[in-house]
C-alpha cells in the first residue's frame, strides 16, 4: 500500500535562473513547472536587464527526486540558465531554529551589578536558604529539558543524537509557539540506561519539568520509571503520554459522531510498543473494557510463550477470551481500530469486515496502516497522523498544554488523572456544533487548545501533585 502524496511545502524549493528578457521563457516556467506534477507558489523577477531577467521559482514537489525533475523541466525550456537550487525546508534548519536572549536590559553598569555580580550574589543565597525559590527566581520555573538518545527518532529509527538535534530543536520551538515554555533540546550520546537516569538526574535542578523524547521501547519504560522515583519534577515521555491523550480525545469524539459508547466497543490495538502501551493503558482508565492489542507476531495473549514484562501487563489486561489470531482476525467485527505501529499492514477489504459505522484510526507516519482512502469507504470516521488528510492527530495538541499545566502548579509528578483530564479538556475544544466525521479534532492552530489543556492539568495538579495518587 502506497499512499499517493501531492506536493508539500516539505519539499518545496526555489531556483534562481536566468532567462532572456524577450521571448516566450517567462510564460514558459510555470508551464514547466506544471508538467512535471509541481505547484508554482512564487516567481519573483530579482535582477531585470535588457537582455535577460534574474528570476526566483519557487514551487512544492512531492519528494527530492520529484524537486529534481522539476527542476529538469525548467533547465529545458529553451535560453534558462539554471544559476542555483535551494531546498527551503534545509535553508530554514541553517544555523539553527531557536536561540536564546536575554530577558533583562544590560544597558549599564547599574543593570550589570543587578543581572551579575555583585547583585546576583544575594539572589543565589536565597536560593541556598530556600531551595524551592529556584521556581520563583531562575528560569526553572518556565524551563523544560527535551531529552533524546536518538534512538528512535520520528519514523526513521535509530540515527543517533546529532541527527536528532533538528528535530529536537523543532519540539522546543513548539514549546515557545504554543506554550511560551523556554524548551532546551538535550541530545545524549549513549543508549545506556544507566547513562541517560544519571545525566538527567544531574542536570535537573535547571528545570522544572523533563520531556523524553524518541527513546526507544522498551528502555525507554525503564528510563521513565527510573527518572520519575529519583526526580523531584515531573518526567513526561512524549512519544507515549502525548501520544495516548490525543488518541483518547479524538476517539471520545469519533465515538459521539457514531453514537457508541467507550465501554461497550470493541478495539483492535496494532502496536505493542512505547506509544501502543500508553494509549491501552489510558483508554482503559477512561473505561474501555474491550481491547485486542497485536504486534508483529499477532494477538498479545497470555498464552504467548514471548512475553516480557511489559507484554505480560498487556496479556493480563485485555484480551479476556484469549485471542491468538493475527491483526485481520482481530479487526473483523470490531468498532475502533487504532494503528500505531507500521505502514500498510491492513487494507479496504479489512476494514470492511468491522462493525457497521466504525472508527480507524491510523496513525503510523508518514505511511498509515491502511490508506485513508480506501478506509473511508468502509468507516464511519478515519483519523491519520498526516496533515493532508482531515482528523490529524498531532502531539502538539498536547505535550505544551501539558506542561504548561504543570510548570504553573509547580507539580513534582505526572499522573493518570492529569492525563484523563487533558484528554477531556482536549476533545471539549470541538464544540457539538463544529463535531463531524470530519472535524473531532481541533487543529494544532487553534487558539483555546493549550490553554484549555493547561488549565485542565493546572486544576488537576493543583494540590495533588506531591499526593500518592497512581502515576503512569
Amino acid at each position: 500500500m502506497t499512499v499517493a502524496t501531492v506536493p508539500s511545502v516539505s519539499y518545496s524549493i526555489t531556483v534562481r535562473l536566468e532567462v532572456p528578457a524577450g521571448g516566450k521563457a517567462v510564460s514558459q516556467l510555470t508551464h514547466a513547472v506544471e508538467s512535471a506534477g509541481g505547484v508554482v507558489t512564487a516567481l519573483d523577477v530579482t535582477t531585470a536587464g535588457h537582455e535577460t531577467l534574474r528570476i526566483d521559482v519557487t514551487c512544492a514537489a512531492r519528494d527530492t527526486d520529484h524537486a529534481q525533475a522539476i527542476v529538469d523541466n525548467l533547465d529545458d525550456v529553451e535560453g534558462v540558465v539554471i544559476h542555483k537550487v535551494s531546498d527551503r525546508t534545509f535553508l530554514m534548519h541553517l544555523g539553527g531554529k531557536i536561540e536564546m536572549k536575554s530577558k533583562v536590559p544590560l544597558r549599564n553598569r547599574d543593570e550589570l551589578s543587578m543581572a551579575y555580580t555583585p547583585g546576583v550574589a544575594r539572589v543565589s543565597m536565597a536560593i541556598a536558604r530556600n531551595p524551592e525559590d529556584a521556581r520563583r527566581l531562575t528560569i526553572k520555573r518556565n524551563s523544560v529539558a527535551v531529552v533524546t538518545d536518538g534512538s528512535a527518532v520520528l519514523g526513521l529509527g535509530n540515527i543517533g543524537p546529532a541527527a536528532a538535534l533538528p528535530v529536537m530543536e523543532g519540539k522546543a520551538a513548539l514549546f515557545k509557539r504554543f506554550a511560551d515554555i523556554d524548551a532546551w533540546p538535550i541530545c545524549l550520546d549513549t543508549q545506556d540506561v544507566d547513562e541517560i537516569v544519571r545525566t538527567v538526574q544531574l542536570i535537573a535542578p535547571g528545570f522544572g519539568g523533563i520531556n523524553l523524547e524518541d527513546i526507544s521501547a522498551p528502555r525507554c519504560f525503564e528510563v521513565e520509571r527510573r527518572l520519575r522515583a529519583l526526580l523531584d519534577i515531573p518526567v513526561f515521555h512524549d512519544d507515549q503520554h502525548g501520544t495516548a491523550i490525543c488518541v483518547l480525545a479524538a476517539l471520545t469524539n469519533a465515538l459521539r459522531v457514531v453514537g457508541k459508547d467507550l465501554s461497550g466497543v470493541r478495539i483492535a490495538l496494532a502496536g505493542a510498543g512505547a506509544a501502543g502501551t500508553a494509549v491501552l493503558r489510558l483508554l482503559l482508565a477512561a473505561g474501555a473494557r474491550n481491547v485486542i492489542v497485536c504486534d508483529y507476531r499477532g494477538a498479545v495473549h497470555l498464552g504467548r510463550d514471548d512475553l516480557d514484562d511489559s507484554l505480560r501487563w498487556i496479556a493480563e489486561h485485555t484480551n479476556g477470551e484469549g485471542y491468538s489470531g493475527d491483526l485481520r482476525g482481530a479487526v473483523k467485527g470490531a468498532d475502533v481500530f487504532v494503528g500505531v505501529s507500521a505502514p500498510g499492514i491492513l487494507n479496504g477489504d479489512d476494514i470492511a469486515t468491522m462493525a457497521e459505522n466504525a472508527v480507524v484510526f491510523a496513525l503510523a507516519n508518514p505511511e498509515p496502516e491502511v490508506s485513508p482512502d480506501d478506509a473511508r469507504e468502509h468507516a464511519a470516521v478515519v483519523a491519520t497522523g498526516r496533515s493532508d488528510y482531515p482528523n490529524q492527530i498531532n502531539n502538539v495538541l498536547a505535550f505544551p498544554g501539558v506542561f504548561r499545566g504543570l510548570l504553573d502548579a509547580q507539580a513534582s509528578v505526572v499522573n493518570e488523572e492529569m492525563l484523563l483530564a487533558a484528554a477531556r479538556a482536549l476533545a471539549a475544544v470541538v464544540t457539538a456544533e463544529e463535531l463531524g466525521p470530519n472535524y473531532i479534532i481541533p487543529s494544532v492552530f487553534h487558539p483555546d487548545v493549550a490553554g484549555a489543556v493547561a488549565a485542565a492539568v493546572r486544576e488537576s495538579a493543583g494540590g495533588r501533585a506531591r499526593t500518592g495518587m497512581t502515576e503512569v
